[in-house]
């Protein structure tokens, strides 16, 4: 245990220099930075938000504020489950399937890009661009609350991505080793 980690934030520079998977490398840095610049921008605008409203009394404004700081939990926690996850397994050795630490980054790309589609389609009308593309064209026809359709299904892929390649099996010799060099 000499080459622990200490909570999340140790948690991350141990899974990006334990993975033997240059996908999982990658995906550490570019999901830590996203996930603390989500944090960062969920922050300041609760400070913002609850400066605000200072003057009002709890019920409906209080309740919202919690809520907000569930949202942003919600986008950071499957940002950074892959990483905990390949932490976890490296530091207890447990044994998983060929491809595991591979397959969490493409989950972890995965929410990435649907936090973005859940953005377009969440948009309000007057932020929405005029667009020629079919694609964002169809995603600003959806109804907002659809914003959340694609992190949900995207977060639900990073755990079954786990519980699939997570488990008793063993890597034989003849399997090929979680790693992506060419």
């Amino acid at each position: 245990m000499a080459d622990s980690y200490r909570g999340v934030f140790g948690a991350i520079p141990y899974a990006i220099r334990e993975t033997e998977s240059w996908t999982m490398r990658v995906y550490g840095v570019i999901g830590a930075l996203a996930a603390g610049l989500i944090s960062t921008v969920v922050a300041l605008a609760l400070v913002v938000w609850m400066a605000e409203t200072a003057e009002v009394q709890g019920g409906t404004f209080l309740f919202s504020r919690s809520l907000y700081v569930i949202a942003g939990f919600a986008a950071v926690a499957p940002l950074l489950a892959p990483l905990l996850f390949v932490a976890r397994r490296h530091r207890r050795g447990d044994p998983v399937k060929p491809g595991y630490d591979r397959n969490l980054a493409y989950g972890g790309f995965l929410f990435l890009v649907s936090l973005y589609v859940g953005l377009i389609i969440s948009a309000p009308a007057e932020l929405r661009e005029p667009t020629e593309s079919a694609v964002v064209g169809a995603l600003y026809g959806l109804p907002q609350i659809a914003g959340i359709a694609p992190p949900i299904l995207a977060a639900l892929v990073v755990f079954a991505i786990h519980y699939r390649l997570r488990g008793s099996e063993t890597t034989n010799a003849t399997d090929p080793p979680d790693t992506d060099t060419p």
